[in-house]
């Protein structure tokens, strides 16, 4: 196999997430890639354009959600990452529902979501990468298997440059798959 020097930008592959956070009183999400996991503790991180209408959300509660969309969604997936809270109102996309204190909107829609408090704030370049604890988890029952989400369930969109994928046959387990 030859290998081929390619443009030096990351491609992918990346799950396709929804960040929610509330801004002016509304429910509002934007669709990012850069998004995962910190430590073995329960920490995510998102990272956001420090333009997007979400992250003034973020900065100024201090909370925020990160929703699983199934590959069912694309089309308010895609939506939410091209039209701007800042120009159009998204609150309506999507049904919300909140955790007990109401910090942060989550997506009724996705089998899958993340309550999060950001812990720590780190700027880069013209991102900032919030990293949050995980306060809870909520899940489609439909979705779990033995209490955990099954990906080919939950149908998660990856995004690789230029396109967005499905997933199609679970290929192994994690810690298991070489023994």
């Amino acid at each position: 196999m030859i290998k081929k020097k390619i443009a030096n930008i990351p491609f992918g592959p990346f799950i396709t997430v929804l960040a929610g956070a509330m801004v002016n009183g509304k429910p509002n999400y934007a669709t990012i890639g850069a998004y995962g996991v910190v430590s073995e503790k329960p920490v995510l991180y998102i990272s956001l354009k420090n333009s997007h209408y979400t992250t003034s959300g973020v900065v100024e509660n201090g909370f925020f959600s990160v929703n699983i969309p199934s590959s069912e969604s694309i089309y308010k997936t895609d939506l939410c990452g091209c039209v701007s809270g800042n120009k159009e109102d998204k609150s309506n996309v999507f049904d919300s529902f909140y955790d007990d204190g109401g910090n942060a909107p989550m997506i009724k829609e996705c089998p899958v979501n993340y309550l999060c408090k950001v812990i720590q704030t780190i700027p880069i370049f013209d991102f900032t990468m919030f990293i949050g604890e995980i306060v809870a988890v909520y899940a489609n029952e439909d979705c779990l298997e033995n209490g955990t989400p099954n990906a080919l369930e939950v149908k998660p969109t990856i995004m690789m440059y230029p396109g967005y994928y499905n997933l199609k046959d679970k290929v192994g387990t994690i810690f298991k798959t070489y023994r």
